[in-house]
């Protein structure tokens, strides 16, 4: 990773709620009458919100699976699904590509390590949707910013039952500076997102389409970004074809681009090496894969997860795919990135912001939809920690609510 520029960027540390207009009081805590983004999204999803009707979004057996374009009710902001099919695939590098493709330790230094990248395994996935780009400016602002709300709001339109759930989500405060850095914002990745707020995403956009969204896996994610391939790279080993397909350090002008600009990978997938480093759910472990074929002790692994072992715990989570500011070896499919506290240092408050990784202009996300809908003891491992948030405004009383 290369940084060319330098920008501070100052986060607000207050949370802002939409709760019957309150903060937190006892009875919202108490599990009788918690707010929506305290609860496990699928317990409201199955219960209170009802699908919008999209075409090709509906979908009991994978060989109905086909892809759709979902819509943001209220707006005219809209996002592409991708049908990825279940089956297996060779996750991890070897040795060998670990040599080839070192990262050097000063400009990637640790708890990076190549080593995370191994050993390779075999990996069982089940079938789901993906987001065919990274979610961008457009429909992350709608949920940030309350966009969509205001629109509803400005046209007089009354909220439906997915708007009254999804209007109840908790959402991230304003930045005190320009959040895309002067990079561009239309048709840009949302960046500098922290883990939490992308998962706070996750629900509030379950509530506006009735549908089931939340980031992916790691194992989902490098089984979607190979797309069948046992490469470095889903177009092959050279380092030559990289400019084709992805944005990186000697191609990207020192900022983000707009996404889908390069060719995609073969299953129809904008992105996946470079513009911006994806989130996933998993907890880095440098021994993570051993650990986990250790305690598979010799079955195939399927749909492996590896969750955060503290409860709250921040840091040492994974994001994938590399970077504008990555070198090109650094964006292959097995890349795993580390996040560290160095992640949000630039933000100068006490406590540190929830919302955000200031110092990460390269960190975006894209999201997932599991063909069958979890149960709701499933989903339980996918869901962000409502203590965290309780938490964080119990320290900020003195909270803006919307």
């Amino acid at each position: 990773m290369h940084i060319k520029t330098q920008n501070i960027f100052f986060c607000v540390t207050l949370a802002s709620i939409l709760f019957s207009g309150n903060l937190l009081s006892a009875e919202e805590k108490s599990a009788e009458n918690k707010a929506p983004w305290q609860e496990n999204t699928v317990e409201w999803l199955t219960k209170f919100t009802k699908p919008v009707s999209v075409e090709n979004a509906d979908a009991t057996a994978e060989d109905e699976m086909k892809g759709y374009t979902d819509v943001i009710t209220g707006t005219d902001i809209t996002f592409d699904m991708v049908p990825i099919k279940g089956g297996s695939f060779i996750m991890g590098s070897s040795e060998q590509e670990q040599e080839k493709f070192a990262a050097d330790p000063e400009i990637l230094p640790e708890p990076f390590n190549n080593a995370a990248e191994g050993p390779k395994h075999e990996v069982k996935i089940s079938p789901f949707w993906m987001g065919k780009c990274e979610v961008t400016w457009e429909e992350y602002e709608a949920f940030w910013m309350w966009l969509e709300k205001k629109s509803r709001e400005t046209a007089k339109v009354e909220p439906t039952e997915n708007d009254k759930i999804a209007d109840a989500i908790l959402r991230p405060t304003p930045a005190y500076s320009d959040m895309t850095f002067d990079m561009g914002r239309e048709k840009r990745p949302a960046i500098g997102v922290s883990l939490y707020a992308a998962q706070m995403y996750c629900k509030w956009l379950s509530a506006k389409t009735g549908r089931y969204y939340r980031l992916p896996t790691e194992a989902e994610w490098e089984y979607a970004c190979r797309a069948g391939t046992t490469t470095a790279f889903s177009f092959g080993d050279s380092l030559d074809d990289f400019e084709d397909y992805g944005w990186y350090y000697d191609n990207s002008d020192d900022k983000y681009q707009r996404v889908a600009q390069k060719k995609p990978n073969p299953w129809g997938l904008y992105d996946m090496h470079g513009n911006v480093r994806e989130w996933c759910l998993d907890q880095f472990l440098v021994d993570g894969y051993k650990k986990q074929l250790d305690a598979a002790d010799g079955k195939v692994l399927e749909n492996p997860f590896s969750p955060f072992t503290k409860k709250g715990q921040r840091y040492m989570g994974v994001a994938r795919g590399g970077s504008w500011t990555d070198d090109a070896q650094n964006c292959r499919s097995a890349t795993r990135f580390p996040s560290s506290e160095s992640w949000n240092q630039e933000d100068p408050q006490i406590p540190k912001s929830i919302w955000f990784d200031c110092s990460e202009k390269w960190l975006g996300f894209r999201i997932v939809r599991p063909l069958t809908t979890p149960t709701a003891e499933e989903a339980k491992i996918f869901e962000p920690d409502p203590e965290v948030a309780e938490e964080y405004i119990r320290l900020n009383p003195r909270q803006s609510v919307q």
